[in-house]
């Protein structure tokens, strides 16, 4: 019964947002996608401090 309902629901979806997607995003289109919300977040809740501070210390972790 519960493999009715997933492909149900899997159905009801893609009617309702037009399509199959191929489950892979790329990772610019993702990181697109969430810094916007990101950024409002940090300064809304003022933590813009720890966000470069986060940056800062991948940043050295990549070398840079």
């Amino acid at each position: 019964m519960t493999g009715r309902t997933v492909n149900w629901t899997r159905t009801r979806a893609v009617a309702l947002f037009g399509g199959r997607t191929s489950g892979t995003r790329h990772p610019l289109v993702a990181a697109a996608m969430v810094l916007p919300l990101a950024i409002v977040l940090a300064v809304a809740f003022g933590g813009w401090e720890q966000v470069v501070t986060q940056a800062s210390s991948v940043a050295g972790v990549m070398g840079r």
